[in-house]
């Protein structure tokens, strides 16, 4: 019975040692030469913008080439899905046909993270392909509400144009085709960069 318990002690008393060794460390107010502050001018950084993006989300898992793909497959016992997660390459378009202009890909994952409703985890890069936004991502990471009419999830961050964004998206499911799986959202992208 000690035998058990010894692993699980040990384990605690790691952790205890690790938590006290920040309350002993005094504050003195200086960065311990691994920070500073920067004036935002020397990273190329301007005034601050507010943009508004729309385009049309294609979650396509049917056919030859899907563009999500089933990575964990759902517990059996649940109505929601729960414990599911895809895989995303999904086309970003212009307009809500598939053949309308590619802008980007949202590339990530979602899963199902609710047991009582089908509420997904969305982790996802707006990674752009057009224009002067080419190469510059929009990170999201946020709870969709599936069956709502209108989700709203954070934009985090972002990369390239992006640097430093914050802002929030809202998502509108366009249609989707219970038969396939496969469906198009609007999403609509507020967000303040540089």
């Amino acid at each position: 019975m000690a035998r058990r318990f010894l692993p699980i002690l040990a384990s605690q008393l790691l952790i205890f040692f690790f938590m006290s060794s920040f309350s002993t460390t005094p504050v003195t107010g200086e960065d311990g030469g691994f920070a500073r502050r920067l004036d935002r001018k020397l990273l190329g950084l301007k005034k601050e913008k507010l943009s508004h993006f729309r385009f049309y989300w294609h979650d396509i898992v049917s056919g030859s080439n899907p563009s999500a793909v089933l990575v964990v497959p759902p517990a059996s016992n649940t109505s929601t899905a729960f414990g599911l997660v895809t895989m995303i390459d999904d086309p970003l378009t212009l307009g809500p046909k598939l053949s309308s202009k590619l802008v980007g890909k949202a590339q990530g994952f979602y899963a199902s993270a609710s047991q009582q409703e089908l509420g997904l985890l969305m982790v996802m890069n707006f990674a752009f392909l057009e224009g002067k936004y080419n190469g510059s991502s929009i990170t999201i990471l946020g709870r969709n509400a599936v069956f709502s009419a209108v989700r709203e999830m954070p934009v985090i961050g972002g990369s390239g144009l992006f640097r430093f964004a914050r802002g929030y998206v809202q998502a509108s499911t366009h249609s989707a085709d219970f038969k396939t799986g496969d469906a198009v959202v609007e999403y609509n992208v507020y967000v303040f960069h540089y």
